[in-house]
């Protein structure tokens, strides 16, 4: 194959920015293979002209990749007939169950009133009963309003009493003893839902009837009308919803009305939280498979500048109470943790208690050569870490360079350290395998020889996850040298098997939807630093050595442990500097690009649609990069496919 021809490709595709690695990857290795058929007929310079002219890659598709305005036109719509369509099927459904609303109003401006009760009237799904709690202000002001509506429609109803005004905590649990629904649901006073928001409840109510808790995705609708800032929640993941007092589950949250009952419904004292506080105590009588996420929009908060000029104070005020919830929650559940406020006071951060006699963990550092890298990442590990029971083994893969075999040798008579020799041809999978034979740990830590340590509590933090009930394993927060992230978890599905979350973002942003500083789960994590039960790594296979040498062992192996039911978690609080592919390097040749592409195929073979389907992501966001932006189209169907 032309040289010549081989970088001008390389060195094209790797300058787009916006484009995932695995999938510059993969566009270099389909001109490989098409490379050699187009010598015979062109030049060099019309190869390369014709690359460039078939990408369609420029500034101004990455910037309609995330214009939600654009996508709700194409994706998110409801025509006329659509409507009548979706009432159609409601008459084919052998159940149609009632679903009783509850709204507090207080000092309520009326045409967001208006717009929040004409909005559950305009419901496809016609089975409905809106409860009105009344504020001490609604009696000489909105009474007319409520009362209008109230006589237009038999099923709005009016929850009044003295002791009532202002306090929708007792409002809501005066209405809960007359609530004749099957299932409960809230909505703020200015607040909307979609036409179809019970429509997709309900289907999904019939579709999983053992179920117990459903909840939507969401989004923010101004006062001029126009949607924005959608929030495209994951499936249900219990360590998120401890790190996010917002509640993934309030907007839009429906309970069976029995669970609720058993739960008293809302508890005094926790005004401003008493739906998070509410569905942290429903959590705990249900099992997770009893809880389902709607990914669609189905609900919209209305910002309105008046009333959130004063925002920021009330929000650290509710995080407080919110705190005092998942402290209450630990408590109940016999946990030793700790819930206390993030650095900013917006989220929470759970501190889980170690144990006071410390369990060893053994920290594995495959290397060849890079003596450059090696020493400071050991140095790092001895000198930064605080969590005292640890021992390191380095695995010497064939090093030839004179200043690593030094330093092994050296590191061989420290105390902490062992050097094991793995003679043969570079395979991270059997590498791993064989050291963790020698691991007296009852923890393991996957380490790359190119990492360094920044903060001196990032081992406890690991271990203090990894030691939970249902932990398969523990990930880190890894950046660039620059600052800039490198690991925020793994997605399924980008570049064809997987790709880190948030992979590039300035050290500082927070995020989508704070899920770059919130501990987290993700459906895998980077082996470049994981720690892990050694039994659970010995349970499932450990890393497969015969089919993944190279690429895409450490997410085989976290697939493997959820398979089981356990857990992999993200911690934003372990942090450490990664140089990625600093000592083996990229795969940027035919022949490393060729034995990756089989990697891949195995993966894409063995887990098929999973990785299409990461329960720790949403389907309305793209494959295509790790930035969270949206997915054009989205991967479900706009309407249900009819039976018919």
């Amino acid at each position: 194959m032309n040289s010549y021809l081989e970088i001008l490709i390389f060195k094209f595709y790797y300058k787009i920015p916006f484009f995932s690695y695995q999938r510059k990857r993969r566009l270099i290795l389909l001109a490989h293979h098409h490379l050699k058929f187009l010598t015979k007929h062109t030049t060099s310079y019309q190869i390369y002209k014709r690359t460039v002219s078939q990408t369609g890659c420029n500034e101004s598709s990455n910037q309609l990749s995330n214009n939600y305005t654009q996508w709700i036109k194409k994706y998110d719509y409801l025509l006329p007939e659509e409507s009548e369509y979706l009432q159609e099927i409601i008459k084919s459904w052998p159940s149609k169950p009632l679903i009783s609303i509850f709204m507090s109003v207080s000092n309520a401006e009326e045409q967001w009133l208006r717009a929040t009760i004409e909005s559950v009237i305009a419901q496809i799904y016609p089975y409905w009963e809106l409860y009105i709690a009344e504020g001490a202000d609604t009696q000489n002001r909105l009474s007319e309003i409520l009362n209008e509506y109230i006589a237009q429609d038999y099923r709005v109803k009016l929850v009044s009493g003295d002791a009532l005004y202002n306090n929708s905590i007792a409002a809501f649990n005066a209405a809960l003893k007359t609530i004749t629904g099957e299932f409960i649901t809230f909505i703020n006073q200015q607040d909307l839902l979609a036409p179809h928001a019970l429509f997709w409840i309900v289907l999904d109510i019939l579709g999983h009837p053992e179920s117990m808790l459903w909840y939507s995705d969401e989004d923010k609708i101004d006062e001029s009308g126009k949607r924005k800032e959608p929030f495209f929640k994951p499936d249900w993941n219990p360590d998120l919803f401890l790190s996010y007092p917002y509640n993934l589950l309030s907007r839009l949250g429906v309970y069976r009305t029995c669970l609720v009952r058993e739960l008293n419904g809302f508890r005094e004292g926790y005004e401003s939280a008493q739906e998070y506080d509410l569905a942290l105590r429903a959590i705990e009588k249900i099992k997770s498979s009893q809880i389902q996420h709607i990914p669609r929009i189905l609900y919209h908060c209305r910002e309105i500048t008046t009333t959130n000029k004063d925002n920021t104070e009330k929000i650290k005020s509710s995080v407080q109470i919110a705190l005092n919830a998942v402290n209450d929650h630990l408590k109940r559940k016999e946990i030793q943790a700790q819930a206390v406020q993030s650095t900013d006071h917006l989220y929470i951060r759970i501190r889980y208690q170690l144990p006071e006699q410390l369990p060893l963990v053994t920290l594995i550092i495959p290397t060849y050569n890079s003596f450059k890298l090696l020493s400071p990442c050991i140095e790092s590990i001895i000198k930064k870490t605080s969590y005292s029971a640890y021992e390191i083994i380095i695995v010497n893969n064939n090093s030839d360079d004179k200043k690593t075999l030094k330093y092994l040798e050296k590191s061989h008579t420290l105390k902490k350290i062992k050097v094991l020799d793995y003679p043969y041809p570079f395979n991270y999978s059997a590498i791993n395998n064989m050291a963790i034979k020698y691991a007296q740990g009852e923890l393991i830590g996957l380490l790359n020889n190119d990492v360094e340590v920044i903060n001196h509590d990032w081992l406890a933090e690991m271990v203090s996850h990894a030691l939970q009930p249902n932990i398969g394993a523990v990930g880190a927060r890894l950046w660039y040298k620059n600052d800039t992230l490198q690991h925020g978890g793994v997605i399924l599905g980008i570049g064809g098997v997987a790709n880190h979350a948030h992979k590039g973002l300035t050290k500082g942003d927070i995020g989508y939807f704070g899920r770059a500083n919130l501990i987290q789960n993700f459906s895998a994590a980077t082996g470049a630093c994981l720690v892990l039960r050694k039994d659970y790594f010995t349970l499932v296979g450990g890393f497969d050595e015969a089919q993944l040498a190279v690429s895409f062992n450490d997410i085989d192996l976290c697939l493997k442990l959820t398979k089981l039911g356990l857990r992999i978690i993200w911690t934003p609080y372990a942090e450490l500097y990664h140089y990625e592919s600093a000592s083996r390097g990229y795969d940027d040749t035919a022949e490393k690009i060729l034995r990756s592409e089989k990697e891949m195929a195995y993966m894409q073979k063995k887990w098929g649609d999973y990785l299409l389907k990461d329960p720790a992501y949403n389907p309305n966001l793209t494959l295509e990069t790790e930035d969270f932006n949206l997915s054009w189209p989205p991967r479900i169907n706009r309407l249900p496919i009819n039976p018919a």
